[in-house]
């Protein structure tokens, strides 16, 4: 097999003329570097999810609101009758006829429902 001699390619850079006029389109690469790295940053940033979606909020408040009967199973079995009258983020008042009140730890209900 026979190589064509060198002679018949010209060398490129002696025989190509650049315009003056001619503009480079892509963005040098110090830039895109940068922008790739802030397009990586953005990513990572996001946002964490809330804590809470405050459904149990709106379904103390409701039934607060109607003063509806709930009955409270403990983990240890007990169950207890009541109207809740107040809740923060660890307790629950329940207001019982005949009976004391209660302040109750949300961590010792087992589950609870409506009378």
């Amino acid at each position: 097999m026979t190589l064509w001699p060198a002679v018949h390619y010209p060398n490129w850079k002696e025989t190509h003329v650049e315009s003056p006029n001619r503009r480079l389109i892509r963005p040098p690469l110090s830039e895109s570097k940068d922008k790739g790295l802030a397009a990586n940053r953005a990513v990572v940033k996001k946002q964490a999810p809330p804590d809470t979606t405050n459904a149990e909020n709106f379904y103390y408040v409701k039934q607060m609101q109607s003063k509806t009967p709930m009955v409270i199973v403990l983990h240890d079995g007990e169950v207890l009758h009541g109207v809740i009258e107040w809740y923060d983020k660890t307790c629950l008042k329940v207001n019982r006829e005949g009976d004391p009140n209660l302040l109750i730890y949300k961590s010792f209900i087992k589950y609870m429902y409506k009378a």
